[in-house]
C-alpha cells in the first residue's frame, strides 16, 4: 500500500501532487500492483470538489481518505503528520510520500521523526523498492544523489516538476472514507494563524505557466520590468526573477525562481539579463526549451541555453514585443 498526502487548491489537486501520484502509481505497478491511496487533510466543511475527485480518478487512485477536524482549518505540520501516520497505520501502508513542497517536506519530516523511519527528500526517481533505492536532488538541485533507505517502510517526497503528470491507463472512481484526525493540543502548538490575499497577478501562475519570462540584474531597475511584463502578457505566461532582483527590492519574492524560490517547468523559458548562477539553475531544470537574452556571450545561462540572443534586453525585448503585436494586427 502507498499513501500519498495530496494538496488541493481551487483548481482541484495541485499539479505537484498529481506528479507525486504519477510517481507513486509507477512504484506500485513495479511492486506487483501495490494500490495508491490519497490522503486529504482539512476541516469537515472543506469537501473535495468534483474537479479534485476527477484528478484523483485520472491518476488511478484506489481510495481517498479525508481526515477531518475543525482545528485543521489552519495548516499545522505536526497535525497533518498525525493524520498521515494514522492512515498509514490503519491501511498497513509501506510507503508514505508527498510532493516536495515546503509543506510536503515539513510534514514528512514530522512523519519520519514520529515513526523512526528514514526519509529521502526531493526524489526524482525510484530505482528499487526492496530495499528502497532513490535518486534525489541535493545542493539545491545542482547535483543528484543515489540513496538506499534502510527502513522497512519508506518515506520520501517527490521533487516538484521532476516528472510529468501522466494519467492512469485505467481511471478510477475512488471511494471516499471520512475519519476524525488524531489531533492533540501538542500538535497545534505550531500552526498558521493568519494568511493574506496576494495582489492579483495579470499573468499565469508562475509554477504552472507554460511560458516564463525571466529577469535578472540586467533589467537595470524596478522601472525596467515594463517590457518584460508586456512580453509575458503577450505570450500568456508569467514573470520569474532571479534572487538578486528580489534582494534589491525590485520585484516581490513570490516571483523568485531558483534554489530559494519556485521551481518551474515551462515549455519555454526566456531568461533576460540573468547570468545563470547555480542557485538559479536549481529552479529551471524542468524547462523544456531555454532562449537566453544577454549581453555576455560567455554567461553560463547563454552557454547552457538551447538558443541565445546576444544583446541588451532593453533593446531586444521591446523589439520582440513590437513584432508580436504587429503579427497579431
Amino acid at each position: 500500500m502507498i499513501v500519498v498526502l495530496v494538496e488541493t487548491d481551487d483548481a482541484g489537486v495541485a499539479e505537484v501532487s498529481r506528479e507525486t501520484l504519477t510517481v507513486a502509481r509507477d512504484v506500485g505497478q513495479r511492486a506487483g500492483g501495490m494500490p495508491v491511496h490519497a490522503v486529504v487533510v482539512g476541516p469537515p466543511e472543506r469537501d473535495l470538489t468534483p474537479v479534485a475527485m476527477a484528478h484523483l480518478g485520472e491518476q488511478g487512485v484506489a481510495h481517498v481518505h479525508r481526515v477531518v477536524d475543525e482545528r485543521l482549518s489552519a495548516y499545522s505540520a505536526a497535525a497533518w503528520a498525525s493524520a498521515l501516520v494514522e492512515v498509514a497505520r490503519t491501511t498497513g501502508a509501506r510507503v508514505m510520500t508527498a510532493a516536495g513542497t515546503h509543506r510536503g517536506n515539513e510534514i514528512l519530516a514530522h512523519v519520519a521523526a514520529r515513526t523512526g523511519l528514514a526519509m529521502a527528500a526531493n526524489v526524482v526517481s525510484v530505482d528499487g523498492l526492496d530495499p528502497l533505492v532513490v535518486t534525489r536532488q541535493v545542493v539545491g538541485g545542482a547535483a543528484l544523489e543515489a540513496m538506499q533507505l534502510s527502513s522497512q517502510a519508506a518515506v520520501f517526497s517527490v521533487a516538484g516538476h521532476a516528472c510529468e503528470v501522466v494519467p492512469a491507463e485505467q481511471p478510477t472512481t475512488p471511494p471516499v472514507t471520512v475519519s476524525a484526525a488524531p489531533v492533540t493540543d501538542a500538535d497545534l502548538l505550531g500552526k498558521v494563524v493568519r494568511t493574506g490575499e496576494k495582489a492579483a497577478d495579470t499573468t499565469a501562475a508562475l509554477t504552472s505557466a507554460r511560458v516564463v519570462v525571466g529577469a535578472g540584474r540586467g533589467a537595470g531597475s524596478a522601472d525596467g520590468f515594463k517590457p518584460l511584463l508586456q512580453l509575458a502578457e503577450l505570450l500568456g505566461g508569467a514573470l520569474g526573477v532571479s534572487r538578486v532582483v528580489t534582494s534589491l527590492g525590485w520585484r516581490p519574492h513570490s516571483e523568485q525562481v531558483g534554489q530559494t524560490g519556485s521551481r518551474i517547468a515551462p515549455d519555454l523559458y526566456i531568461p533576460c539579463g540573468i547570468s545563470g548562477a547555480i542557485q538559479h539553475w536549481a529552479g529551471i531544470q524542468g524547462a523544456k526549451t531555454i532562449l537566453a537574452i544577454n549581453t555576455d556571450p560567455d554567461a553560463p545561462m547563454v552557454s547552457r541555453a538551447h538558443y541565445a540572443v546576444i544583446g541588451d534586453l532593453q533593446q531586444v525585448v521591446p523589439a520582440i514585443n513590437e513584432e508580436l503585436q504587429r503579427r497579431r494586427g
